[in-house]
C-alpha cells in the first residue's frame, strides 16, 4: 500500500533540499494556502474539482469547501471522535443522503502510522492542478509546490493505489470525480504567477526585524524617515501576528463544526463546542479587522479611498436585522443583552458591503467590552437628513460615563492602530484606526463623552 510519505517523496523528486526551520516553512505553508485560495480559486467564482489533504483540512474558505469534493486523511485521536465515514464538514452527510451533488463536503479517511504528520494537499480543477507539501529534516525543511502534469499524474496514481487497498468505494468515488472533470487544461504560466504572489504575501506577513534604540538625543534629519520605517515594520509585524492567529483558528472552527454534526453529543458538550465556535468566529473577525487596519495604514495614505472594494448600494437596515441573532448570542456570553431599533422605510446607504458586516461586528465588540455585566447594548438606525445615523448606547444600573475619547485614546494607545483597555484587559483597534476604517467604507464615526458611539452613512 502506498503511504502518504511516498506521496511526498514523489512530489519532492527533483526539488533542491531545504534549509529552513519548521516555524519558517509553516508560515510558508499557510501563506501558500492563502495565496492559492484567495488569489487563484475564489476569483474564478463557480468551481468544480477535487482535493485530497492530510493530516487536517488544508482548504478553509467556505465557498471552496462547498464546491469542491474532498478527502482528508486524519489522525487517530480525531478519528476516534467521529463515527466511521462521518464527514468533517457540517451538512455533508445530509447532502449526500439527499442524493445531491457530493461535492458539498469532504470525506474522512484514516491516517496510517507510516504516513507521517507533514501536511500535503493535492488539488485538481479543470483549469488549475497543483500539489503542495512540507518535507525535510528538522533544520532542512522545505515547502514544495508542483504544477507539472507528470508529477501530479504520478501523485494521483499513488493516491488511487492507496485507496484501492484501504477503501475501494473511496477509490471509485475518486475515479468518478476525475472523470467528471473532463479534459484538464494546465496553464504553463501558473507557477510564474504563483511564486511572486506568494513572495508578496510572505513579505507582508513575515517581515525581518531590526531593533532600533529610542533615545532622547538630538536627531539627524534622517530620524523621521527612520521612525517611519520603524512604524511600517511594526505594522508589518502586526499583520504577521494576526495572520498567524486567524488561520489556525479557521481550522479549529471547521473541526468544531464537524463535531457539532453528531447527534449523540451530550447537551453540556454541545453547549461548550458552540461556545468555542462562537469565540473562534469572534476572534477571526476581530483579528481580521486588526490585519486590515494595519495593512491600510502601512501601504497607503489612510485618507485615500480604497480601490479593491468600491462603495456600493447597501441595505443597512436589512443587514442589521440579519445580524441581530448573532450579536445576541455573542453578547449573551458576556451577560449582556441587545435591543435593536430600526426606523421604517429607511433608504439604502453607500458603503462597502464586503467588509461592512465584519466592521459592524467589531464595533459592537469594541463598544460592549466597556460595559458591565447585566447591561443592554442599544442599537438604533434612523434618518438624519442626507444620511442614516447608526447609534450605539448602553443601558443599565451600573453604567458609568466614559471618559472623552481623546483622553482615552492618549491613555490607551499601543502602537499605530491598537489601544489597550487597562480596565477590561482587552486589546482592540484604536479610535483613530476605527475611524479610518469607517471612512473607507463611506461612514463617519463620532465618539464623545458618555456611553455612546454614532456612525453616519450617506444615503444613496
Amino acid at each position: 500500500m502506498a503511504s502518504l510519505r511516498e506521496l511526498r517523496r514523489c512530489l519532492c523528486e527533483g526539488v533542491p533540499p531545504g534549509s529552513s526551520r519548521d516555524d519558517g516553512v509553516r508560515r510558508q505553508w499557510w501563506a501558500a494556502l492563502a495565496t492559492l485560495q484567495e488569489d487563484f480559486l475564489l476569483p474564478r467564482g463557480s468551481l468544480s474539482g477535487l482535493w485530497l489533504a492530510a493530516p487536517l483540512p488544508a482548504l478553509y474558505e467556505p465557498d471552496l469547501l462547498q464546491q469542491l469534493q474532498g478527502w482528508v486523511w486524519t489522525p487517530g485521536p480525531l478519528e476516534a471522535l467521529l463515527p466511521p465515514g462521518a464527514p468533517l464538514l457540517p451538512g455533508a452527510a445530509a447532502t449526500r443522503q439527499a442524493g445531491d451533488d457530493p461535492a458539498s463536503g469532504f470525506r474522512r479517511l484514516p491516517l496510517e502510522a507510516d504516513d507521517g504528520n507533514d501536511p500535503v494537499l493535492v488539488l485538481i480543477t479543470p483549469h488549475l492542478q497543483v500539489a503542495l507539501c512540507l518535507d525535510g529534516a528538522a533544520e532542512a525543511r522545505r515547502l514544495v509546490v508542483r504544477f507539472d502534469a507528470e508529477v501530479l499524474s504520478r501523485a494521483l496514481t499513488l493516491i488511487h493505489e492507496r485507496l484501492e487497498c484501504t477503501d475501494q468505494p473511496a477509490a471509485a468515488d475518486l475515479r468518478a470525480a476525475v472523470q467528471r472533470l473532463g479534459p484538464l487544461h494546465s496553464d504553463p504560466s501558473l507557477g510564474e504567477r504563483f511564486w511572486p504572489r506568494l513572495a508578496d504575501r510572505l513579505a507582508a506577513i513575515a517581515p525581518s526585524l531590526t531593533l532600533q534604540p529610542l533615545v532622547e538625543e538630538p536627531r539627524p534629519p534622517q530620524a523621521s524617515q527612520a521612525e517611519s520605517r520603524a512604524v511600517k515594520t511594526e505594522l508589518a509585524l502586526l499583520e504577521a501576528l494576526t495572520h498567524e492567529v486567524r488561520t489556525p483558528l479557521a481550522t479549529i472552527r471547521t473541526l468544531i463544526r464537524s463535531l457539532l454534526r453528531r447527534g449523540d453529543l451530550p447537551a453540556v458538550v454541545r453547549q461548550r463546542l458552540e461556545h468555542i465556535d462562537g469565540e473562534c468566529s469572534e476572534q477571526i473577525d476581530r483579528f481580521g479587522l486588526i490585519f486590515l487596519a494595519a495593512e491600510l495604514q502601512r501601504r497607503s495614505d489612510p485618507a485615500q479611498a480604497p480601490t479593491d472594494h468600491p462603495l456600493a448600494r447597501t441595505d443597512l437596515s436589512q443587514l442589521l436585522a440579519q445580524l441581530e441573532a448573532l450579536w445576541q448570542r455573542q453578547l449573551a456570553r458576556r451577560d449582556l443583552t441587545l435591543r435593536l431599533t430600526l426606523a421604517d422605510g429607511l433608504p439604502a446607504v453607500l458603503s462597502d458591503p464586503a467588509r461592512l458586516e465584519t466592521m459592524l461586528g467589531g464595533l459592537i465588540d469594541r463598544f460592549s467590552r466597556s460595559l458591565p455585566a447585566g447591561s443592554t447594548v442599544v442599537v438604533s438606525l434612523q434618518p438624519a437628513g442626507a444620511r442614516l445615523k447608526l447609534q450605539l448606547s448602553g443601558e443599565g444600573t451600573d453604567l458609568q460615563p466614559l471618559a472623552p475619547s481623546s483622553q482615552a485614546t492618549a491613555r490607551e494607545l499601543v502602537g499605530p492602530v491598537l489601544s489597550w483597555n487597562p480596565t477590561t484587559g482587552s486589546l482592540q483597534l484604536s479610535h483613530q484606526a476605527t475611524q479610518q476604517l469607517f471612512e473607507r467604507m463611506g461612514g463617519r464615526l463620532t465618539e464623545r463623552s458618555g456611553n455612546g458611539l454614532t456612525v453616519f452613512f450617506p444615503v444613496c
